[in-house]
């Protein structure tokens, strides 16, 4: 019986961790600093270096998260849909190689040749700006709007409501947002549970 408590009590922390709001870094509403960090091109890139960007599609991903992978296609078809429209994807490793060996600089570059990433790719040296935003998962999404007071939040969270299946998609939270910002109208659903490994750190 006791056994049974807890194999239902790790079940209970397992499912909390995979399933994680922002608990902590950003909120809605925040201004985000800019960053300098190195790209899988080995040039820095900041925020600032897009200067006809509207605002910026913010995702923090990696190589081996199976996660992340079931969402590659869908980063590579936002970023092609809205950086013409001034909403770029800047993907962010935000793992540890030493943690995580699958997530070196190295194997970014093979990943993103391998899927033909359209995006900058940058790797998060020393784990410096993950906890910054807050992110917790991979993949976890921060879409910036462009500002006079800077680069304010605007939506956290997860890119839509099915990671297993593009097909049974029913809710698409971040192409909702960014439409509601080009648009010029309110964004409806802000926060939503970023759903995916945790960052190794």
């Amino acid at each position: 019986m006791k056994g049974l408590k807890i194999s239902a009590l790790l079940l209970i922390v397992a499912f909390t961790f995979a399933f994680t709001t922002n608990t902590g870094g950003y909120k809605v509403g925040d201004v985000a600093t800019d960053f300098s960090l190195k790209n899988i091109d080995n040039k820095m890139v900041s925020l600032k270096d897009f200067k006809d960007a509207k605002g910026f599609i913010v995702i923090f991903t990696c190589n081996h998260c199976p996660y992340a992978k079931a969402y590659e296609d869908r980063i590579i078809a936002l970023d092609k849909k809205y950086s013409k429209a001034g909403y770029p994807v800047i993907a962010i490793n935000p793992n540890n190689p030493e943690k995580q060996k699958d997530d070196s600089f190295e194997l970014m570059q093979v990943r993103a040749k391998e899927k033909g990433f359209t995006f900058p790719y940058l790797f998060d040296a020393g784990q410096k700006i993950f906890p910054q935003y807050g992110a917790t998962k991979t993949p976890h999404v921060y879409l910036l709007q462009k500002t006079k007071e800077g680069n304010v939040v605007k939506y956290i969270g997860a890119i839509d409501d099915n990671y297993e299946d593009e097909s049974a998609v029913k809710e698409k939270y971040l192409e909702n947002a960014v439409d509601a910002l080009l648009g010029n109208k309110e964004i409806k659903v802000k926060e939503t549970k970023a759903i995916g490994c945790s960052i190794k750190a």
